[in-house]
């Protein structure tokens, strides 16, 4: 949830670049086709799923195409390295789903830390990236093959 802090996903991005990730997930909440603008600067592709706070989404939708985004309403399902991975905004969303028949489910809206294993199945938050909680700004990186994970504070 990055709820149009810019400088917040300024760092983000910055982060991610630096990290040399393959590819970012965005959980939702953006709120205003400004913030999916301020992802242009990645070096790598978006994708993600709308929240709840998502309200002017004809002009998110409209940025997202534009950058050559993926983003849809929640779930957002794939698979990468031979990884099924979902994503949802709110994590009661999971419910409907049967989670054994994923690697990775990824979720946002509650702001807080999640890193838990319920089978087979990670179910992962890194937390807090918005800036509502001055010094707890976290964004997470996973390796699909290791599904080992890593919080980066900011």
């Amino acid at each position: 949830d990055t709820h149009n802090n810019l400088k917040s996903v300024a760092e983000i991005v910055s982060i991610f670049n630096e990290e040399k990730v393959e590819k970012v997930v965005h959980t939702g909440d953006i709120t205003q086709s400004k913030t999916i603008n301020a992802f242009s600067e990645l070096k790598m592709p978006l994708y993600g799923v709308y929240g709840n706070n998502d309200l002017e989404l004809e002009s998110l939708t409209e940025s997202v195409a534009d950058l050559g985004f993926h983003f849809i309403q929640p779930p957002f399902i794939d698979t990468w390295y031979r990884r099924k991975v979902i994503v949802v905004h709110d994590p009661l969303q999971l419910e409907k789903y049967n989670i054994s028949d994923y690697h990775l489910a990824l979720h946002g809206h509650t702001h807080r830390y999640r890193m838990e294993k319920i089978d087979s199945t990670l179910i992962f938050n890194p937390g807090e990236c918005a800036g509502h909680m001055q010094g707890y700004n976290a964004i997470g990186i996973i390796d699909l093959q290791s599904m080992e994970t890593k919080i980066i504070n900011f």
